[in-house]
C-alpha cells in the first residue's frame, strides 16, 4: 500500500471506531441515572453505616448535569475500548509478522482482563474500605459534647416514631424518623375533607447528622472525579504483569535478575502505591501496594512459563509443562 492508501485505511478505521461507540454513548445517556447511582452507591452505603445521611450534594446549577454527562462519556469509552482496539488492530495487523501477532494476541487479552480485575477490586474492596476510613476519620474530628442533664420535673418531651420505612398511610402532619435514610420526615399532604378520599402522602425531610464541629457533605462531582481518578490508577497498577513480561521478553532484565530483586520490587510497590493511591490514608496505601507486589509475582510466573521463544513459536499450553527449553547448538532446529 502507498502512503496515501495507508492514510485512507486509517481514516476508515477511525470512522468505524467512532460510529461503533455512538450507540454505546446513547445507551449510556439513557441509563445515566442508573450508572450515576451505581458509582455513588459505595459512598451512600458507607455514610449510612457511619450513622450519617446517605446523601451527596451539588452546589452549582451545572454540577450534577456535568457529573451525569461525565459518567456517560467514561462508561462509553470503557465499554467501547475493545471495539476501538479491534479497529486499531485491523490497521496495524497487515504490517506485522506472524510471530509478532502472537505477542499482541497474548498481551491484549491479558491487559483487558487485568484492567477489569483492577476495576472490580476498586469497587468492591478498596473504595468501601477507603471511604469507611475517611468517613470515620472525618466524623471524629472536632466532636461536639452536649450538656446532658435529667429532665426537669413536670416536663414531657415530645416523641416521634423511629421507622425503617415511610408509612404509606401517614395522616397529614404526621412526623417520623426514617432510620435507613437518617432523615426526619413530615407528611405535608393537605388533610382530606369530609367524604373525600385521603390524599397521597407528600413527604418532606431534613437530614439528621451526628453532632460534630465538622460535618461531612460529599459533593457528587468531586466523588465521581475521585472514583475515575482511582479507576485510572487501578488500571495502570494492575498492568504490572504486562510490564514484567515486556521487561523479560525484550531482554532489559532477565527472569533470574527479577527474582533476585524481590526486595526492591516490594519497596517499589509501596512507592508506586503511595503515588497511585487515590487518598493519602495508610489503608489506601496498603490496599494499593500489596496487590501490586502480588501482581509482580504473577508476572514472574507468566514469564517463567511463557518465555518469548515459546510465544513466537506458538507452542500450546500443554507443551509448556512437558517440554523444557532446549539449549545447545541444536536449540533452534525446530
Amino acid at each position: 500500500m502507498s502512503f496515501g492508501e495507508h492514510l485512507e485505511d486509517l481514516r476508515r478505521r477511525l470512522i468505524f471506531a467512532l460510529v461503533g461507540v455512538v450507540p454505546i454513548f446513547i445507551l449510556s445517556l439513557v441509563f445515566g441515572d442508573f450508572l450515576l447511582h451505581l458509582i455513588v452507591a459505595p459512598a451512600e452505603a458507607e455514610l449510612l453505616l457511619a450513622g450519617l445521611p446517605p446523601k451527596l450534594i451539588y452546589t452549582g446549577p451545572l454540577e450534577l448535569l456535568g457529573a451525569w454527562l461525565r459518567v456517560a462519556v467514561v462508561v462509553t469509552l470503557v465499554i467501547g475500548i475493545p471495539w476501538i482496539f479491534y479497529q486499531l488492530w485491523l490497521f496495524i495487523a497487515p504490517g506485522l509478522y506472524e510471530h509478532e501477532k502472537r505477542f499482541v494476541r497474548f498481551l491484549i487479552p491479558l491487559s483487558v482482563a487485568l484492567s477489569i480485575l483492577g476495576l472490580l477490586f476498586l469497587y468492591f474492596v478498596m473504595l468501601p474500605a477507603m471511604l469507611a476510613f475517611l468517613i470515620t476519620f472525618g466524623s471524629s474530628v472536632s466532636p461536639v459534647t452536649s450538656d446532658q442533664r435529667p429532665t426537669p420535673p413536670g416536663l414531657v418531651l415530645p416523641t416521634v416514631p423511629i421507622l425503617d420505612f415511610d408509612p404509606s398511610d401517614a395522616p397529614s402532619g404526621a412526623m417520623w424518623f426514617n432510620r435507613k435514610q437518617q432523615e426526619f420526615r413530615l407528611n405535608i399532604a393537605p388533610p382530606a375533607q369530609p367524604g373525600e378520599a385521603p390524599h397521597p402522602i407528600e413527604i418532606r425531610g431534613t437530614p439528621m447528622t451526628k453532632a460534630a464541629g465538622i460535618a461531612p457533605n460529599f459533593r457528587v462531582s468531586e466523588f465521581v472525579g475521585l472514583v475515575f481518578t482511582a479507576s485510572i490508577a487501578m488500571v495502570l497498577g494492575f498492568q504490572t504483569p504486562v510490564v514484567v513480561l515486556l521487561l523479560g521478553w525484550t531482554g532489559i532484565m532477565e527472569e533470574k535478575v527479577l527474582r533476585k530483586k524481590r526486595k526492591y520490587a516490594f519497596f517499589l510497590a509501596f512507592c508506586l502505591g503511595a503515588v497511585l493511591a487515590p487518598s493519602p490514608d495508610p489503608l489506601a496505601l496498603i490496599l494499593m501496594s500489596i496487590p501490586l507486589y502480588i501482581l509482580f509475582e504473577f508476572g514472574l510466573f507468566l514469564l517463567r512459563f511463557f518465555p518469548p521463544g515459546r510465544i513466537a513459536r506458538g507452542i500450546k499450553a500443554k507443551d509448556i509443562v512437558t517440554r523444557p527449553d532446549r539449549e545447545g547448538p541444536d536449540a533452534g532446529d525446530e
